[in-house]
């Protein structure tokens, strides 16, 4: 087979595929030539080019977390490297395995004002779990080391708590040149992963402290779709005195469960958060949006705070954690949920807590019924008619608020980039996920702020005509017109929400992309246009909804007392 004459990146290439790689991302450049000869080249690994680094690592990062395999992502040397810390950093955070290779010129060339050189070993460092940094001199002992380093960065990235790595490697001329490799074979380091059990004994003991009347609370965060663990907390829900919190990015579904947080915290009274304070919570997964739960949690500090998976360091978001378990939260909870022993002392916590929940639900559908057209009548309208196999990404701000207060409707599945929470590399995101996902198709809700910061990404060639794209048309900057710190300020248009630069000019977007393109500004009309817009086979497509900001801001303020303000309605 005639490849690279670089044998570390071949033997890379090699060892990528053996791990279970089966797509990189490749940004061109001179200096990575040699990686991309052999990444090319390989029978077993898919490549697709995307030439901005920033969006090339984003689309990475959707692809590896539908599909739950890593993803290589390939760049030259220079600022190429610094173009990939946003989306390494949401890997980090996400747990997501993304291999960084970066081509580097020769040790001796850097800082010598040569053209692209810049310190690129360790670079990423505080984002990813290794760095390695590697050259391609023909000598024995660095061929040994080269394949000793790839081995073990590959093992870091894949085992225990996954996370990005870095592999810088120091590529000399000449870079293009190939030539006749024949059959070759390069050392793979196996790895035995001992299975994670949780003891019969020990499970039976931490069953014995959630037992009746012990009040238990298990909150969800963010979370790949798992039959195995849904499974088991619909039977941990079935205890009287289990409750479980769920958020739309937990990918948990059943009606056991709360999935609106905010909209049942929000319809309590102080003395029922105080009767409903549990005495144990148990969390997994990671980061959560609600920031009423985080509120009430850290106010009323319960006796016991465990939390559930492979962790790089103590979480102690509720001040209160007392037990770190590290274990997958699909091994802990089904153990648990066997080890669980049948209830000797009644409890009402759970029906307390549905009761609430049901009464909350009642007078969301009331507000939203009564209230003017706005971005919360419009989840409320097209969450519902999107099909059950659908795969649902959710860019930060507002969209992954809104459709948090729209409930649990049973999806494929929902992401949002929440490692960060940042807002820049969310559209990139979404057509990497769409890459993965095949069987449904994947739509992607923006703000127009956060579309207007990753619009190259719309470049991105052969997106799938599965790919649809919802933007919520509000004047841009909706989170700033809610959350306290800036909603007042007399900067608020001009430096927060942006409203006379938000202007995306999405048709003409739609047109020059190759994207159908649909709009509407009304209940009705999105009533009417949705079955349409999710129905384009011929093209990815992009739907406009246009909202009134004042508006969207001054509902979604009232929204959390609307049970006073429905009230106030009534009597009137």
């Amino acid at each position: 087979m005639v490849n690279t004459l670089k044998e570390i990146c071949r033997d890379l290439a090699s060892q990528l595929a053996e791990r279970g790689v089966r797509f990189a991302v490749l940004s061109p450049g001179s200096r990575n030539a040699p990686l991309i000869i052999a990444l090319e080249r390989h029978p077993q690994i898919r490549t697709k080019v995307v030439i901005d680094e920033r969006s090339a690592a984003f689309m990475a990062l959707g692809y590896a977390a539908v599909s739950g395999e890593p993803v290589a992502i390939v760049c030259t040397s220079g600022s190429a490297l610094l173009n990939y810390a946003p989306a390494v950093a949401e890997a980090f955070y996400r747990k997501v395995p993304l291999v960084v290779i970066s081509a580097d010129r020769p040790m001796e060339w850097i800082d010598q004002d040569d053209s692209q050189t810049i310190r690129q070993y360790e670079a990423l460092s505080n984002f990813v779990k290794g760095s390695y940094n590697l050259t391609d001199m023909d000598l024995p002992d660095l061929k040994w080391y080269a394949n000793r380093q790839i081995n073990d960065a590959l093992t870091v990235a894949l085992t225990g708590r996954t996370a990005p790595v870095h592999i810088n490697i120091q590529l000399s001329e000449p870079l293009g040149k190939c030539a006749e490799t024949g059959d070759e074979s390069f050392r793979t380091i196996s790895v035995v992963k001992p299975q994670a059990v949780l003891p019969t004994a020990e499970a039976r003991c931490l069953g014995s402290r959630l037992a009746s009347p012990r009040k238990i609370m298990i909150v969800a965060g963010f979370n790949a779709p798992s039959p195995v663990l849904n499974r088991a907390l619909r039977r941990l829900a079935a205890l009287p005195n289990f409750i479980i919190l769920s958020e739309t990015l937990s990918n948990i579904h059943g009606n056991e469960f709360i999935s609106r947080i905010d909209t049942t915290l929000s319809a309590m009274t102080a003395d029922e958060k105080r009767w409903l304070a549990p005495d144990v919570v148990i969390t997994f997964g990671g980061a959560l949006v609600s920031r009423m739960v985080k509120s009430f949690l850290r106010e009323i500090k319960p006796s016991e705070h465990w939390h559930v998976g492979l962790s790089h360091t103590t979480v102690d978001c509720f001040r209160a954690l007392t037990s770190r378990i590290e274990l997958p939260a699909d091994i802990f909870f089904p153990q648990l949920a066997s080890a669980m022993q049948p209830h000797t002392s009644a409890s009402d916590y759970a029906d307390k807590w549905r009761i609430i929940r049901d009464r909350a639900i009642s007078t969301h559908q009331a507000f939203v019924a009564k209230s003017p057209w706005c971005d919360l009548k419009a989840f409320d309208t097209f969450m519902p008619m999107m099909p059950r196999r659908t795969n649902l990404q959710l860019s930060n701000g507002t969209p992954v608020r809104y459709a948090q207060l729209s409930g649990d409707h049973g999806l494929h599945r929902c992401d949002c980039n929440r490692g960060v929470s940042g807002i820049d590399g969310c559209t990139a995101t979404a057509i990497g996920a769409s890459l993965a996902y095949t069987a449904g198709p994947t739509v992607f809700v923006s703000g127009d702020m956060s579309a207007q910061y990753d619009l190259g990404s719309l470049a991105i060639a052969d997106i799938p005509h599965r790919f649809k794209m919802i933007v919520m048309c509000n004047s841009g900057g909706g989170i700033f017109r809610f959350v306290n710190s800036t909603s007042e300020l007399p900067e608020l248009e001009k430096n927060f929400a942006a409203a006379t630069t938000v202007r995306l000019p999405l048709k003409n977007i739609a047109e020059a992309f190759g994207f159908a393109f649909y709009s509407a500004d009304s209940e009705h009309s999105l009533r009417k246009i949705f079955p349409e817009f999710i129905g384009q086979s011929d093209a990815p497509a992009i739907l406009a909804i246009d909202t009134p900001a004042d508006t969207d801001a001054e509902v979604l303020k009232n929204y959390f007392n609307r049970s006073e303000i429905l009230k106030n309605i009534n009597h009137v």
